[in-house]
């Protein structure tokens, strides 16, 4: 651990990440480290769809971390991912969440940028003549070149746009590693996308809970009513999780089986099965097999640190994690569907997305959960978490009885972290 990093208390005792102490989540020196190690250096984050901003002077205002960027598309049909921030005195100076310009342009002193985050101009640069003498104005050495916005690095692959703060940092196709590539290429396969809508949320809880959340097969059996009743993610369902080699990314794939069936081994005892419970709009669970499955009927693959993307059976969705604080943090879903669907289809993506988003059938637990969480691990700081089913080590499986995927995380975690 470095020696100035943290508070000396905060020193992880035990070897391996089975056991995450609870200050993990509730230090604010910890968080503000995690920020600048974790969103700001050395990882690639989640900005947005290409499909969302599909015409050029297209813009979309977002966050990596806690630091707001703009997702641009230029007159040429370039994208670009620039820092908010003005670089005369510091305004963020764009307040919509979208829109469509030819420039941006801050409204403290007028300093107007290209789509690009280059400076194109400045009022009075020249100063103002007033009896024949030129009065004011920026020095005469002032080169608009070196004012440009912050730039980000840029990378896009499938109609999705990741950006990095460090320009150093390795490709994205490097950073995801074959086994992600392969299937985030199975849902972003080069099909043009179409924004079906958004839903948005603020969760009182650690951001690494919902990174956590979709590495976690064990709950959603015993959480969530439909997922068990339904089949649509149950233990004894065909299944596997995967890895990136550093174990910071991960994929829980997993097929449709068993709907209504009581088991000895999955649903005795578990109060959340409801062999009887009809719904009534059957439409819910109107499952359509498409072709680009090849198989599984949901795939829940998290990028750290910052997003999810999300198949369940029709229903397709990115879901980004953005810090505000040491316990808060937003969840922004975007529902997508593809330029070739049917109405009939779109359709059926709409209303099967019912089952997520902050009152969705499901994702309404996660939310609850996290919350009631953050509270336990605030009033009692110096104990840990037991992630240990399944064992103590990190490795892929072929169940989902198993929290090999929070323990990948928390030894990634815990090297890049320094402690």
């Amino acid at each position: 651990m470095s020696t100035n990093a943290f508070p000396t208390e905060n020193l992880w005792q035990e070897s391996g990440s089975s056991r995450i102490p609870f200050w993990a989540y509730t230090d604010e020196s910890i968080y503000h480290q995690e920020l600048e190690k974790l969103f700001y250096k050395n990882h690639w984050c989640y900005v947005g769809l290409e499909a969302e901003i599909p015409h050029p002077g297209d813009f979309k205002r977002t966050v990596i971390g806690e630091r707001s960027v703009i997702l641009s598309r230029d007159q040429e049909g370039q994208i670009h991912v620039i820092e908010n921030v003005c670089a005369h005195r510091g305004m963020q100076f764009c307040r919509k969440r979208h829109g469509n310009t030819t420039e941006f342009v801050c409204p403290y002193h007028q300093w107007n940028y290209s789509l690009k985050g280059d400076l194109q101009g400045v009022p009075f640069r020249r100063g103002v003549k007033k009896d024949g003498e030129i009065q004011g104005g920026m020095p005469k050495d002032f080169n608009p070149k070196d004012h440009s916005l912050n730039k980000l690095k840029v990378a896009h692959r499938g109609g999705v746009v990741f950006a990095s703060f460090d320009h150093d940092i390795e490709s994205l196709d490097d950073y995801l590693g074959p086994e992600m590539l392969s299937y985030f290429d199975r849902l972003f396969d080069g099909r043009q996308l179409t924004i079906l809508g958004y839903n948005r949320q603020r969760i009182p809880g650690n951001w690494k809970l919902m990174q956590e959340n979709i590495k976690d097969p064990y709950h959603p059996g015993l959480l969530h009513t439909w997922f068990i009743t339904y089949g649509l993610w149950r233990a004894d369902n065909e299944s596997k999780l995967r890895m990136d080699k550093h174990f910071r990314h991960a994929a829980m794939i997993s097929k449709r089986g068993n709907a209504g069936v009581k088991s000895v081994e999955v649903t005795a005892g578990v109060t959340s099965f409801k062999d009887t419970m009809e719904i009534h709009d059957k439409r819910l669970i109107d499952i359509v097999q498409e072709d680009w499955w090849n198989g599984p009927t949901a795939v829940m693959m998290t990028i750290f640190p910052s997003v999810i993307f999300q198949q369940q059976v029709n229903s397709v969705s990115t879901r980004h994690i953005q810090p505000n604080g040491h316990g808060s943090f937003d969840f922004v879903w975007t529902h997508f569907g593809f330029a070739e669907d049917t109405p009939e289809m779109t359709q059926r993506r709409l209303i099967q997305a019912n089952l997520f988003g902050p009152a969705g059938f499901v994702s309404a637990d996660d939310g609850e959960v996290i919350e009631l969480s953050q509270m336990g691990f605030e009033q009692k700081p110096a104990h840990q978490v037991l992630a240990q089913l399944g064992g103590t080590e990190c490795g892929d499986t072929e169940h989902m009885v198993t929290e090999t995927l929070i323990r990948g995380m928390y030894n990634y975690w815990r090297k890049v972290m320094e402690i």
